[in-house]
């Protein structure tokens, strides 16, 4: 009853929040010079009269509401048009391209996870340590450097350098390596910075302090009391990262020249292929508010209080 409680709160905000979304989204590339015909012509020589049959079949002479709302109805029933660009379904081409952006996001985070978490524990526990100072100072290093100096780094050392893994390519695993890594670097570090906020938190309790008194071990206070009281800020800052793994992987895909959703944005937006554009931001909103929820319902799950809250 109370996960259905709120999930029905959350699907009202839903569908409110993706209606502006879209038409945003919309809006903003309506505005914008040039047109869809440009794509399609290319640098060829046209007519008007070839130039009035494309905005014709495109709906592109109509107003603004009118090919709004032509363009809504069709996608409530599934059918988001064909890309202007590809000449393709739309749903066609984002599924060839979403394996891709699914592979590397699911290698990023399982990176993340396992250093961000494990190191922000260390150094929480150990607060003022060679090692609390240590680590602390290789995340702010990591975080100066954008995603895409990381990912032009590894692929001059390990891929030109020390030929040890591929440049480019989506067919094995080991090109998903240096991607991974790159798309990964910086979010451990933001993940690290919370989990030790988290524990230093936490560490500071009075419930700590008598389990402490009562001679317990360090294993055990940390295994049985602290990790469920500070789950809640680090898995809210991942969630925020899994869904920045699944729709802010531009930089490193252009940079490894991986076919993802990334890329495919990228080309989508320069070519006003207006389709193809709406459905990836109505994904990548999507893919946001579904990882909120999933969040919300953990919380759920974590902290009796929050289940005592939503049921009040």
């Amino acid at each position: 009853m109370i996960f259905a409680r709120l999930v029905a709160r959350r699907l009202g905000g839903v569908v409110i929040l993706l209606a502006v979304l879209s038409v945003l989204t919309y809006g903003l590339l309506s505005l914008a010079p040039g047109g869809p015909e440009q794509a399609l012509l290319g640098e060829h020589a046209s007519t008007p009269e070839t130039r009035a049959a494309i905005r014709e079949l495109y709906h592109l002479d109509e107003s603004f509401p009118l090919r709004y709302w032509r363009w809504l109805s069709a996608a409530l029933s599934g059918d988001f048009g064909n890309s202007v660009s590809f000449r393709q379904p739309v749903l066609s081409v984002i599924g060839e391209r979403l394996p891709v952006t699914t592979t590397l996001a699911g290698f990023s985070m399982l990176l993340t996870i396992a250093v961000g978490i494990p190191a922000g524990l260390a150094a929480g526990m150990r607060r003022g340590s060679t090692l609390d100072r240590g680590l602390t100072l290789g995340t702010l290093v990591s975080l100066a450097f954008p995603p895409f100096g990381i990912a032009l780094i590894l692929l001059y050392t390990f891929g030109v350098w020390l030929q040890w893994l591929p440049l480019y390519g989506s067919d094995q695993v080991s090109n998903y390596v240096l991607p991974a890594i790159a798309l990964a670097f910086g979010q451990a570090a933001v993940l690290f910075r919370q989990t030790r906020a988290a524990a230093l938190n936490v560490g500071g309790q009075d419930y700590l302090t008598f389990a402490r008194a009562r001679g317990l071990s360090r294993r055990r206070i940390w295994g049985s009391y602290s990790l469920r009281n500070a789950a809640m800020p680090v898995l809210t800052v991942a969630g925020v990262l899994a869904a920045t793994s699944l729709t802010g992987a531009v930089f490193v895909e252009q940079a490894f020249s991986l076919p993802g959703l990334g890329s495919l944005l990228v080309q989508a937006v320069n070519e006003k292929d207006l389709p193809l554009v709406q459905a990836l931001v109505l994904l990548g909103g999507a893919v946001v508010i579904i990882v909120n929820l999933l969040v919300d319902l953990a919380y759920l799950v974590i902290d009796p209080r929050v289940r005592h809250g939503v049921s009040a």
